[in-house]
């Protein structure tokens, strides 16, 4: 099976010629399209917003085209909170959701307003000393045990880090109302990239009656239930895409039988989606370089895992097109690969694929999200830019590539680098 990619061959020659690969390139139609869909679905709900999680893709020109959108940014660190700032996020337009959380953080985001999700009951103190309690204050729950749909296990929330059990929600919204505290939200995450269509109802219907529940035992005002990220994508042609609008009926049934009837109705839903929002709008293009024949057969790109590092670290699968070889046999079995010094550098492992020949173009599917932003600069090699294909067929450079001084950059103080550019 194949997957289509969002830019033509002839197209993607043209901008090779102005923008040398490896790079980025993500199709803005397509972001565009997918966040109105997300919209619509939930649009049943008057007080909805999705706050795309940055760390997926942090990247100015993309948050931007998602602000014009109507969503909000999920931040975790002191630097994205900056960039939220510097791009004009206001406010209850950032979700500050981190953990293991530096004051500085916490400072930084109540000098924003920011709406803070707490991820452990020890923070309301920490957060209270460190920069005061703010009026609204969301908690992230962990309910323990495995998470299962239709009887398949699908992640194990017991094994997470993150969050407050089910005795200590209640106890740090007691707290928090003792100490002021007038708005609370209610926030959790069971399971990573679900395809499932079940997955954001269930996990509603977990939230929705902790929240009827906290509501009794505390009496506490809450005004939002965040249902954070998860919904995943088919990076498996073969696998069927999450269908939004199914999952916001799914969600609106939960609601109005859970919330509605204890008098919850005003609940404003969020999300936190990152993956579902950017992953298939984004792919890594590449060069074949090098060939080699030995035990196996080996492409070598001018990309490696520097450039996207989930099959390395994962053994994630990203599909592979060999530009204007779509339709020729997949009968050569290839490990793919870039040139670092690790042996887990490789981007396919036995792949069937078209016979590939070097200066052949190759695009690597679904790294709209968690692509770009979980690279780094083993051996020295230099993060790529990262091009926007624009609604109007036009490109633009959104990030320049690194260069040998960026590299250098936190040496400035020795002078051995000054002439490096």
């Amino acid at each position: 099976m194949t997957k289509k990619v969002f830019v033509e061959k002839e197209q993607l020659e043209e901008i090779v010629q102005q923008y040398p690969t490896p790079f980025h390139l993500y199709d803005e139609k397509g972001i565009r399209e997918n966040a109105r869909k997300l919209n619509a679905a939930f649009s049943w709900n008057k007080g909805f917003k999705e706050y795309f999680a940055v760390k997926a893709t942090p990247t100015p020109a993309i948050l931007q085209i998602l602000k014009e959108e109507g969503c909000g940014v999920d931040c975790s660190t002191y630097t994205e909170l900056m960039m939220a700032d510097a791009l004009g996020f206001k406010g209850d337009e950032i979700m500050f959701s981190s953990n293991v959380t530096p004051k500085e953080d916490f400072q930084f985001a109540r000098k924003l307003n920011a709406t803070i999700n707490l991820d452990d009951i020890t923070h309301i103190d920490f957060l209270e000393e460190a920069a005061g309690l703010p009026e609204t204050v969301s908690c992230r729950f962990n309910p323990g045990g495995e998470f299962t749909i239709n009887n398949e296990i699908m992640d194990k929330p017991e094994d997470a880090k993150y969050g407050f059990t089910r005795p200590q929600l209640t106890e740090g919204f007691k707290k928090l109302m003792a100490k002021g505290v007038k708005h609370f939200g209610l926030h959790s995450f069971l399971a990573s990239n679900n395809v499932a269509d079940e997955y954001y109802p269930i996990l509603a219907g977990i939230l929705f009656q902790t929240a009827v529940e906290l509501k009794e035992e505390t009496g506490a005002d809450i005004t939002f239930i965040n249902l954070s990220g998860g919904i995943g994508i088919p990076y498996l042609p073969e696998q069927k895409a999450a269908d939004v609008a199914k999952i916001g009926e799914g969600v609106r049934k939960a609601f109005e039988e859970i919330l509605v009837p204890a008098g919850l109705g005003d609940v404003a839903i969020y999300t936190e989606l990152g993956r579902y929002m950017l992953g298939p709008y984004g792919c890594l293009v590449a060069t074949a370089i090098h060939e080699k024949h030995i035990y196996k057969d080996y492409i070598g790109l001018d990309a490696s895992a520097v450039n996207l590092l989930r099959p390395a670290m994962y053994g994630a699968y990203h599909h592979i097109t060999v530009m204007g070889k779509e339709d020729q046999p997949a009968d050569h079995k290839y490990d793919v690969t870039g040139g670092l010094c690790e042996n887990n550098d490789k981007f396919a492992v036995n792949r069937m694929l078209p016979k590939i020949d070097i200066g052949d173009l190759v695009v690597i599917h679904d790294t709209g999200a968690h692509g770009f932003s979980m690279g780094y600069n083993y051996n020295g090699k230099l993060r790529s830019a990262e091009i926007l294909l624009k609604e109007d067929g036009g490109t633009e450079m959104i990030r320049r590539p690194e260069t040998p001084a960026d590299y250098f950059a936190t040496f400035d103080f020795t002078g051995l680098f000054k002439d490096v550019k």
